[in-house]
């Protein structure tokens, strides 16, 4: 897949998978990488950034198999940008599937 295309849309997919259960990054880029080809360091900077801009929050929970985990989960302001972000790309797949033939619904 272009790595362009994947560029664009993977702050949106991690908000989403934030949205359905917090996560740590492991398990986020594992989970990713199985959908979308990508390697397990893509998904580090991303967290990164959407920690600094507020989007998400962090904390540590032990684990029984190593050391503590880092958790994300998203925030109220990750929560309004994710429901932004998906009528974005709602509205830009819809014109874009237009666009080059596909299914436009």
């Amino acid at each position: 897949m272009n790595v362009q295309f994947k560029k664009g849309v993977l702050d949106l997919c991690v908000l989403s998978m934030l949205k359905e259960s917090d996560q740590y990054g492991y398990e986020l880029a594992n989970t990713l990488s199985e959908m979308i080809q990508i390697s397990d360091g893509t998904v580090y900077p991303i967290l990164r950034k959407l920690a600094q801009d507020g989007l998400v929050t962090t904390y540590l929970q032990e684990s029984q198999s190593g050391p503590p985990r880092k958790y994300y989960k998203l925030t109220g302001l990750g929560r309004k940008t994710l429901t932004a972000l998906q009528q974005e790309w709602q509205s830009f797949s819809r014109a874009v599937n237009h666009i080059v033939g596909g299914d436009a619904s």
